[in-house]
């Protein structure tokens, strides 16, 4: 009986009793609850497959100038492209339209009256997102059109035992812009809460909750409790 109770002190010290169950670390600061899916909406529109993305190949023309057109322009590992005279200009999460159209606007901010800018897209990179934190099996995933959270997380093995289900965020580029949003795993598994889709670019990130993974380290380090739980 005083092994038995000692150790259960012990676990109840390590696992914050006293703090009413709550887990430990820093809440993210990314929109969570209904404020989300402002940010990731539930289902996205079919345009998104015209956004570019690392990889893609493009064929870019200047009128009039030859030194800037090329069909040997690439999509970098960050997104961008780089060309003569207008440096680094972001691309992915654009259309090609607008990738034209700020080409244009920086060339005619300072070099060229009037440009005259064509982009056209050569060859598309292969759509994947990436899972990445407490998961079973982070990495890259082909990204197809019912991809959603739960099945994105799903193809990475599923969280790890010291996943924290309500910190599972969703990063995203659109537009140029880099977005982000917080969800809770366990809602949408519930049905309590859509679950978001997942398209080409995105990298889903599974939260570490420090309470669960000072649990499992505890029962690592003191295998008699276990035996305990066991057998009471």
């Amino acid at each position: 009986m005083t092994i038995r109770f000692a150790l259960a002190v012990a676990a109840a010290t390590l696992l914050g009793i006293g703090c009413g169950g709550c887990e430990h670390g820093p809440p993210s600061a990314l929109p969570a609850g209904t404020a989300a899916y402002d940010a990731i909406p539930a289902t996205v529109a079919n345009h998104t497959d015209e956004l570019l993305r690392p990889g893609d190949q493009l064929s870019i023309r200047v009128l009039g100038e030859p030194e800037l057109t090329s069909d040997q322009y690439h999509v970098d590992g960050s997104g961008y492209v780089q060309l003569p005279l207008t440096g680094d200009v972001l691309a992915a999460g654009r259309k090609p339209s607008a990738l034209r159209d700020e080409i244009a606007r920086r060339l005619a901010a300072r070099y060229i009256r009037d440009p005259q800018v064509a982009v056209i897209v050569l060859s598309r990179a292969k759509a994947t997102f990436a899972v990445e934190g407490q998961v079973k099996d982070p990495g890259l995933f082909d990204a197809q059109p019912d991809t959603t959270l739960l099945s994105a997380v799903a193809q990475a093995k599923s969280p790890t035992d010291e996943a924290r289900l309500d910190d599972v965020a969703i990063f995203r580029t659109t537009e140029g812009k880099r977005l982000g949003a917080r969800f809770d795993l366990k809602l949408i598994r519930a049905g309590l809460a859509p679950d978001p889709q997942i398209v080409a670019g995105d990298t889903v990130v599974v939260g570490y909750s420090a309470n669960k993974g000072a649990w499992h380290d505890f029962l690592k380090a003191t295998p008699l409790l276990s035996i305990f739980y066991l057998i009471k």
